[in-house]
């Protein structure tokens, strides 16, 4: 199973980013998906997740900022980011478990600057 995430960059508070993560190597209609952030210095926090069935759910800081969508047939998942503040800033990864394991992306670097 492999996960090649995209989509990071500099952008400026407020800014609008967008991620996304294509998967091989599973069955990806039955996998759920999840973004994870690590912020510098801190640990990898969940950001959000999508179900198998689409379902998604958000932590906190993020509701209302951030959407997770997936695209069965081109197999990515995706990360909307809008209205970012500067503790958006990190890491993300994508992220699945099947097979009894957990699947990482390789990280995307996401910097907002005030």
């Amino acid at each position: 199973v492999q996960l090649q995430a995209s989509g990071g960059g500099l952008v400026q508070a407020g800014g609008s980013l967008r991620l996304s993560c294509h998967v091989s190597g599973a069955n990806f209609r039955l996998i759920d998906m999840d973004w994870y952030r690590q912020p510098q210095g801190k640990e990898r926090e969940l950001v959000a997740s999508i179900s198998s069935g689409g379902q998604p759910t958000y932590e906190d800081s993020v509701k209302d900022r951030f959407t997770i969508s997936r695209d069965n047939v081109r197999r990515t998942t995706a990360l909307q980011m809008n209205s970012l503040k500067v503790e958006d800033d990190g890491v993300y990864y994508c992220h699945t478990r099947t097979r009894g394991r957990d699947f990482w992306g390789q990280g995307t670097l996401v910097t907002v600057s005030s």
